[in-house]
């Protein structure tokens, strides 16, 4: 396919998405069913338009002064992809499989540039209903971190430092570009063109040894700050698949015992053989059966409490940026009460003098200092962990970490835009002995 003619699916796709209000990865993959003669290439091409024009549909439509699919889509072409009034006119020559030619309102438009006065939520481009709540986490500069929020994401890998040193990786992933994550010691980072194909990482031969994970430096450095060490019990409350579950297996080098369970089994469907394929032997999972509580027997044992909280994912909208739009306020107030369920069962489970981990893909401070704070409040006996504390555990690198994310009284918040993550919520809580 041409490039203009993965613009004009580019365009239909996205029709799609906003007439039948579907995430973008059904649209897509009904488009590649649908349309079987287009290669890979040009599938992940298009891919890559549509979910760039998901980053910038506010502003871009903003730009082109109206928000019809193909005017989003043109306008995105300036906004994120830097092309000119002309080069978007060659892509639109009406040949062929190719849009149609630039009306004279969408060549003015895209000459003019952004408009100014644009609302905060339109320069930032997320939807307007959030605005207050980011006015609570960033004030004055929720619209530079919303544009980091836009961003396109790197892909980052961990390296399972119980079967490799990530010294001794980098190499055998020189095809890739990959280089070490500025903040985790355990990560590899890959930095990927608009169009490019995502690397077979599944293929690997170190994926397939064990030796690598996908997961997002953030992420990372979440386990990392949990604090869990060698010998320790330890409750992953909220495992899912299994990624913070990996890192903490390693960051206790197989000793010790980690608990892992979740409130829906067949999220952890995929536990089992991540596990396996990473050799990590101190694992147990708990599947939950019904009304039994599969933790009864663990009162007051556990060191750790690690709870990955179910969220908003307000964090991950440079990966996931349909997800932005499709959010609505009723799930917040459903992610808060799951939040603080989480939490009141984590402080009936950890021992006297052990520790909570709390931890958000969310930058909304409804779910991350609030719940903390109603948190201490229903719970007197728990004390919030000194943020500059819970950073030392990154040893050398805690200096400029510190300086990097934003601290307050209850935890510490990365952005895109502060530490070159996803956005991740970490706090600690510690029960008095």
């Amino acid at each position: 396919m041409t490039p203009a003619a993965r613009l004009s699916a580019a365009i239909d796709v996205f029709a799609d998405i906003e007439t039948r209000r579907r995430p973008a990865a059904d649209a897509l993959k009904d488009w590649g069913l649908s349309h079987r003669f287009a290669g890979s290439g040009d599938r992940a091409a298009i891919a890559g338009l549509v979910y760039d024009a998901l980053r910038r549909k506010a502003s871009s439509a903003w730009l082109m002064g109206e928000a019809a699919p193909r005017a989003v889509l043109i306008g995105m072409l300036q906004r994120e992809r830097g092309l000119d009034a002309a080069a978007i006119g060659a892509l639109c020559s009406g040949a062929r499989f190719a849009p149609a030619p630039l009306t004279r309102a969408e060549q003015a438009a895209l000459e003019g540039g952004m408009r100014p006065g644009a609302p905060a939520h339109v320069a930032g481009d997320y939807p307007e209903w959030l605005d207050p709540h980011l006015v609570r986490s960033f004030g004055d500069e929720r619209v530079a971190e919303g544009e980091a929020l836009a961003s396109r994401a790197p892909l980052d890998l961990r390296v399972n430092t119980l079967a490799a040193a990530r010294d001794d990786l980098l190499p055998k992933f020189d095809h890739l570009a990959a280089a070490p994550t500025r903040w985790s010691p355990w990560g590899l980072r890959i930095r990927l063109a608009a169009d490019a194909k995502s690397p077979a990482i599944h293929a690997e031969p170190a994926f397939i040894k064990g030796q690598i994970e996908i997961q997002d430096e953030g992420s990372q450095l979440a386990a990392l700050l949990a604090g869990a060490a060698p010998g320790q019990q330890v409750i992953d409350l909220c495992a899912g698949a299994g990624g913070k579950t990996l890192a903490l297996a390693a960051a206790m080098e197989n000793h010790g015992q980690i608990y892992a369970t979740d409130t829906d089994k067949r999220r952890l469907a995929a536990i089992h053989d991540r596990i396996a394929r990473a050799g990590a032997r101190n694992i147990q999972v708990r599947t939950p059966r019904g009304a039994i509580d599969v933790l009864a027997d663990l009162g007051g044992r556990p060191d750790l409490v690690l709870i990955d909280a179910p969220c908003t994912g307000t964090g991950t909208w440079r990966r996931n940026p349909d997800a932005k739009w499709r959010i609505r306020p009723g799930a917040l107030a459903e992610r808060l009460r799951e939040q603080d369920v989480a939490l009141d069962r984590a402080a009936a489970l950890v021992k006297p003098g052990g520790r909570i981990a709390y931890i958000t893909c969310s930058v909304l401070a409804e779910e991350n200092g609030d719940r903390i704070r109603a948190f201490i409040g229903r719970h007197g006996d728990f004390s919030v962990e000194k943020p500059a504390e819970v950073i030392t555990r990154l040893g050398e690198r805690a200096y400029l970490f510190a300086r990097a994310v934003l601290i307050s009284d209850e935890g510490l918040l990365m952005t895109p835009r502060r530490t070159d993550t996803d956005g991740f919520f970490v706090s600690g809580l510690r029960r008095s002995a």
